[in-house]
């Protein structure tokens, strides 16, 4: 048997864990940004980050917690950075701060419609851990999900510790029980680094989280844990597979990533029209630079066909089409 020179990790034996009938929540660090959307391209119905990047336990708790009790953000919620005349929330991505509050909060409102509606249907919750360190203020003790840019000396930054998030989290996954029952969770740890937090505490931090992961997984059946930290790091053990910074996965690595994760919870029926849909996808967001006039309207009667003959065949994609075309 010829020699091995990488550390292979396998897939997970979950195949048909995750199909097109069945709906996925995708919360947590750049992950799931990175996974969500392979999967839209695959007409996957999936919604994912509906409070923007969240990368810590405890503000991933209260994302939950929130969406579960349909909570309705106010302008009490908002504040202005000096210099800034853009709205932020301290539990949202500053993808959501904008220069008029009441749009902002409709945004907000309405993405937790969303995912209330998307929990309460889904088959699959992905919860990406992506640092164990937080950021609360010094006034009220808040986790904060964005500090934006706001001084340091309003913050108090701690690590959380195991037994802090496991505690936090058996409360969640039990509430997750009891919205719906059927709903499967997997988690992973994000494998990017974060190296502002130093390269030793990067290291406590992720520790932190894969045993934390660990220890609910042994206090519930049926909790998966995807190896996305072990591909990057060990599988993927080299700096070519890293975009320029260094720290994040490059396009390459995401999509071995994705392939170790289609391999992982997709059956082969659902794997085969992945790829039949991610063909049309590539058709639908083809521009033409053609000026012949003809060839044109026939690639886009054709893209139109296949569209057409899909949806008849699979009328349970309409849902995921009828997003990306939002």
């Amino acid at each position: 048997m010829p020699k091995q020179f990488r550390t292979i990790v396998e897939p997970l034996k979950v195949q048909g864990l995750i199909t097109h009938q069945c709906g996925v929540v995708m919360m947590g660090s750049c992950f799931s940004d990175n996974i969500g959307n392979r999967l839209r391209q695959a007409c996957f119905d999936v919604e994912v980050n509906p409070f923007g990047t969240l990368y810590n336990p405890a503000s991933l708790a209260c994302g939950i917690n929130a969406i579960f009790s349909k909570r309705k953000y106010t302008n009490d919620d908002l504040f202005k950075v000096a210099g800034d005349n853009r709205w932020h929330s301290f539990n949202h991505h500053s993808m959501f701060s904008s220069v008029d509050a009441e749009a902002m909060l409709t945004r907000i409102n309405g993405r937790i419609s969303e995912a209330y509606k998307a929990l309460s249907e889904a088959s699959v919750l992905i919860v990406t851990f992506g640092t164990a360190w937080i950021y609360e203020l010094n006034d009220t003790h808040e986790v904060v999900a964005n500090c934006h840019k706001l001084p340091a000396d309003r913050f108090n930054r701690r690590i959380m510790s195991v037994d802090e998030i496991v505690n936090r989290w058996q409360q969640v996954i039990n509430d997750i029980i009891a919205f719906n029952s059927k709903l499967k969770v997997i988690f992973t740890v994000s494998p990017i680094r974060h190296l502002r937090d130093g390269a030793h505490e990067n290291q406590l931090s992720k520790a932190t989280l894969h045993i934390a992961i660990n220890r609910l997984m042994q206090q519930f059946e049926g909790l998966i844990y995807f190896p996305a930290y072990e591909i990057m790091n060990d599988d993927l053990r080299d700096y070519r597979f890293y975009a320029s910074d260094m720290t994040h996965p490059s396009e390459v690595a995401i999509d071995y990533i994705y392939d170790m994760f289609s391999k992982s919870f997709f059956d082969a029926n659902t794997t085969a029209l992945a790829q039949q849909c991610e063909r049309l996808m590539r058709r639908m967001a083809h521009r033409p630079m053609s000026d012949d006039n003809e060839a044109v309207a026939r690639f886009e009667n054709s893209t139109l066909e296949m569209k057409t003959q899909i949806l008849q065949q699979y009328p349970f994609l309409q849902r995921a089409l009828t997003k990306l075309e939002q």
